[in-house]
């Protein structure tokens, strides 16, 4: 029997594309609530922490370069910086020892920061870059934050995009050791992202933990660090000058932020988890004769998101859930 509360369909939550954090946060109070946020410094991270802290709620950034981050997150109240580079494990386990030391607990974790369509990079044992920073350091993140995370029930959000629609998972080449293609690549790890929630959520739910994943919008931030001004020409997205381009469909900053804040926290998600979210509402799945809207069924398949679970616990020699 199909489980209804978890159906990849809308619900009409009311906000749409051009909804901001600020509105998709109004009447709520986040007073005494904690929140991590990966890459909350720049980009929609940073938007997303401005909105967060203006809810009363006290955010906890991050970050591979803390004094570039403090900075960044300068009169913002409500905000403390700590070091992690998602790339390094041992500075993800280092972060997360130091933040369990607190003795605090979190009630929203918003995995934002991300690389995209970068040169082939390897890290650690020779991992690609875009799937270890993106994908294999969050999930050792919040595996090593589960003690935190568990006891309030938190909502984890997995900031994914409609670049999953690029890749599903290369079983056979995971690594892309072979015939590399930084987009095929940097949609492997999207769609990593949305499984990884997918896993998250079955194995939380019990405990009153939530995942969800999302594609927050089009929006020029520095995530397009790798890619060229002729490259961004050539797709549309900026003219000869830099400028962007509205045909290409970019929100703003504050509208990118929208989806990953309500995903967070709108009372319209109590009881569900599991899915894929745009616009500030549940996704429809992809048509299958393409387009750019809605989620592939690849990165909502459940056997995948355990297969990829028990992959990235093998790689990262972590499991929150190992005895289970």
């Amino acid at each position: 029997m199909t489980d209804t509360r978890t159906a990849q369909h809308s619900i009409g939550s009311g906000f749409g594309a051009e909804s901001t954090a600020e509105e998709v946060l109004a009447g709520i109070d986040l007073t005494g609530k904690l929140a991590v946020v990966t890459g909350g410094y720049s980009g929609l991270g940073l938007e997303t922490t401005r909105a967060l802290t203006r809810a009363g709620a006290h955010v906890v950034v991050p970050a591979r370069r803390p004094a570039a981050a403090a900075e960044a997150l300068t009169g913002i109240d409500g905000v403390e910086v700590d070091e992690l580079d998602l790339g390094d494990l041992d500075s993800v386990r280092g972060f997360a020892e130091r933040f369990l030391a607190s003795g605090r607990t979190i009630d929203i974790v918003i995995d934002s920061a991300a690389v995209m369509a970068c040169p082939e990079t390897r890290v650690g044992p020779g991992w690609e870059a875009q799937f270890a920073t993106n994908h294999l350091g969050h999930f050792a993140l919040v595996n090593r934050l589960w003690p935190a995370i568990e006891p309030g029930g938190a909502r984890v959000v997995s900031v994914s995009s409609i670049g999953h629609q690029r890749s599903g998972i290369r079983w056979d080449d995971v690594q892309w050791r072979e015939d590399y293609d930084k987009w095929g690549a940097y949609g492997q790890a999207k769609t990593a992202n949305a499984l990884f929630a997918v896993h998250l959520d079955a194995l939380g739910r019990e405990s009153g933990v939530r995942a969800f994943s999302l594609h927050p919008g089009g929006i020029l931030t520095p995530l397009q660090r790798h890619l060229s001004r002729e490259e961004q020409v050539r797709m549309g997205w900026i003219d000869e000058d830099g400028k962007p381009l509205n045909p290409a469909g970019f929100k703003s900053p504050e509208q990118g932020a929208a989806t990953q804040v309500w995903a967070a926290t709108s009372p319209r998600l109590d009881g569900l988890g599991g899915v894929y979210l745009e616009d500030c509402d549940i996704a429809e799945p992809a048509p299958e004769d393409g387009g750019r809207r809605g989620v592939k069924t690849w990165a909502t398949d459940p056997e995948q998101a355990a297969r990829l679970w028990a992959l990235s616990a093998e790689l990262t020699g972590v499991n929150a859930f190992a005895d289970r």
